[in-house]
């Protein structure tokens, strides 16, 4: 498995990034609350500041400039910091280059 860590430029952190993240898993890294760290869960819904995700069948949301975020794609982890995400979902595809 491939790690890319946050910061490094690179094209699948872009590609993720500017992808459609509802319905994707999603662990929480690095968050500025400590109950999130670690917990994984599902992209259910997004908005321009926060996610929605669904954690052992609750829903919960967080925001996204508090944490950082692992999702796994073709078994390779790319963490993406939730600060360059703060975008509407619709927007970030024309936004992120």
């Amino acid at each position: 498995m491939l790690f890319h860590p946050l910061g490094e430029d690179n094209m699948n952190e872009k590609k993720l990034a500017r992808d459609e993240l509802i319905g994707q898993k999603v662990t929480i890294k690095d968050c500025s609350d400590p109950e999130w760290n670690n917990t994984t869960g599902v992209i259910i819904d997004e908005t321009k500041n926060m996610f929605l995700i669904e954690v052992d069948e609750k829903r919960k949301k967080i925001a996204k400039k508090i944490a950082k975020f692992q999702f796994e794609v073709d078994d390779e982890k790319i963490i993406i910091d939730g600060s360059k995400i703060l975008y509407r979902p619709e927007d970030r595809i024309k936004k992120i280059r």
